[in-house]
């Protein structure tokens, strides 16, 4: 592979991973999945605009050649684990929709915005208010508690908004208002099932994004939900990887902090 390719590959895929993140951070998104490319964007465009550099300090010795490959023999072993992960992602997320009768739907949430609900939420939303009017029987929960700087917890405003957009009767919701992740959603939702007379022997449905599913399902496996049924909703494409690639990091905590 030539120099010059290596230096114009390296900054066109900088370039693009560091617009794609300043856009999204103007637009008042940050977590994980956006930071990350970030700063491996700028890292990218530093190596092309510093290249010949690198390479004579790489050149002085034999060590600083193999820690150089080694660190990028590191990086495209992770790329390949996360291309796997989003495939595993794209498979599964075609899998999960099982529109069967259920005792409840528990839809979590995914941040607000301005006191309505994000795009990503309003997926999600979406979704379970098919489900709802399918099976008019069926309650809904709602996740999620205060947010930064909020006056409204999320649990709120996703009730308000299934009846004005979706005309869900109030009575037919009920409330989650004080989790701030899925583990503590899934887990603050018990008593409220308990309450209606919802076992977790009881067949019930989680609604959340494609991403979003393997983890809220394995979660809810380990706290003992026993027919777990899935609806999956689409992540928009403007935040999907970015989203996709936060859940990849976001599943491997979930895993060293024994949630599942």
């Amino acid at each position: 592979m030539s120099s010059s390719f290596k230096r114009s590959f390296s900054l066109i895929i900088g370039s693009c991973l560091v617009l794609d993140s300043l856009w999204l951070l103007a637009m008042d998104k940050i977590h994980l999945g956006i930071i990350l490319p970030l700063i491996i964007g700028m890292a990218l465009m530093l190596y092309a605009i510093c290249f010949n550099w690198i390479q004579s300090l790489i050149q002085l010795s034999p060590l600083r050649q193999m820690l150089w490959r080694c660190l990028w023999t590191g990086f495209f072993l992770w790329i390949i684990t996360l291309v796997m992960f989003f495939s595993y992602l794209q498979y599964s997320s075609q899998q999960f929709n099982n529109m069967q009768p259920a005792a409840a739907v528990i839809i979590l949430g995914s941040g607000i915005e301005k006191g309505r609900p994000s795009p990503t939420l309003k997926q999600r939303l979406d979704i379970g208010a098919a489900y709802a009017k399918q099976y008019p029987e069926t309650l809904l929960v709602m996740t999620g508690g205060l947010g930064f700087q909020e006056q409204i917890s999320e649990a709120a405003v996703m009730s308000e908004y299934l009846q004005q957009q979706h005309h869900i009767d109030q009575s037919r919701i009920l409330l989650e208002a004080k989790s701030t992740s899925t583990e503590e959603n899934l887990r603050n939702v018990q008593p409220l099932l308990t309450q209606r007379h919802i076992h977790l022997n009881q067949p019930i449905v989680i609604a959340t994004s494609d991403f979003h599913i393997l983890r809220a399902k394995a979660i809810a496996n380990h706290q003992g939900y026993q027919q777990i049924l899935t609806l999956s909703a689409p992540t928009p494409l403007y935040i999907r990887y970015n989203s996709w690639l936060r859940e990849y990091f976001a599943f491997i905590s979930g895993w060293l902090l024994q949630e599942y």
